[in-house]
């Protein structure tokens, strides 16, 4: 298992062996590595969550949601649609 704090996450971001990237705080679980992309932030991209409940959204600005953990609600930073590597695809 990774973990993924998304402040200091970047440690992350070419890290790609296979695995849950769970929330720091509480351990729930977050993102698969195979979901995983690379992109130009300096911080690991998912396409998607594993679970639908994974995070909670909150509208911060046309085109991004602010996102924290669906169990502790830790702040874990963005999502941004239509950013993903597919048109039509979010990046977390």
């Amino acid at each position: 298992m990774a973990f993924c704090s998304f402040k200091g996450g970047e440690i992350f971001k070419d890290h790609y062996e296979p695995g849950i990237y769970v929330c720091v705080k509480c351990g729930y679980e977050l993102f698969s590595s195979t979901s995983k992309y690379k992109h130009s932030s300096p911080w690991p991209a998912f396409t998607t969550t594993i679970h639908e409940d994974s995070v909670s959204k909150q509208e911060e600005r046309p085109g991004a949601l602010k996102i924290r953990c669906g169990k502790c609600n830790n702040g874990l930073g963005h999502e941004f649609l239509n950013d993903g590597p597919k048109h039509g695809l979010s990046r977390f």
